[in-house]
């Protein structure tokens, strides 16, 4: 997809800037143009940051996504949005693939465990949690890193990619109209 593409959606950096209401929450964190730019580095790395956190088994995880793309002053909407992977649909396969991840890494047995994503999560982790935690949080550890680190250089190589077609492109152009 273009950059022009995602600019359409993207919120202007001065309405932010001007906008009362994030300035008396963030202050001035939120002026930094880079939350918004789309360019290799920004996008690059708010898939790092966004598919780290989607595998952080705690609630507010776009919280956290928001915080790190702050700091590292990476796309804020791509980084949040990633989150998303994980979702109330997609959690209980997703989370029981990071738990057996853990259980390989760590060389034990797995267990028959069921992921559940209703509302009453609280028993769910009183009762389950407490015998899987060391492999479930080791395989999300391992599964956000990997995901995010695949996630990154396939973004900078397809953004490389498209710039050297683009060039390419041009140059025919070029070509074409002086000879």
């Amino acid at each position: 997809m273009s950059k022009k593409f995602f600019k359409r959606y993207l919120p202007d950096h001065e309405k932010i800037r001007q906008n009362d209401t994030l300035n008396r929450f963030f202050g001035t964190l939120l002026h930094d143009p880079n939350l918004l730019h789309i360019n290799r580095r920004s996008v690059s790395g708010a898939f790092f940051v966004g598919l780290s956190m989607a595998f952080v088994p705690v609630p507010f995880q776009m919280v956290l996504a928001a915080g790190l793309a702050i700091y590292f002053r990476v796309n804020l909407p791509i980084s949040v949005g990633l989150v998303w992977i994980t979702n109330p649909f997609t959690m209980p396969p997703i989370y029981y693939f990071c738990y057996e991840l853990g259980q390989l890494i760590l060389g034990g047995e797995i267990q028959d465990v069921s992921f559940e994503s209703n509302l009453d999560w609280t028993e769910w982790l009183i009762n389950v949690l407490g015998d899987i935690w060391q492999p479930f949080l080791l395989g999300s550890f391992v599964a956000g890193i990997v995901s995010a680190t695949v996630g990154m250089l396939v973004v900078r190589f397809l953004w490389r990619f498209h710039a050297v077609r683009r060039w390419q492109k041009r140059k025919q152009r070029i070509n074409k109209t002086s000879g």
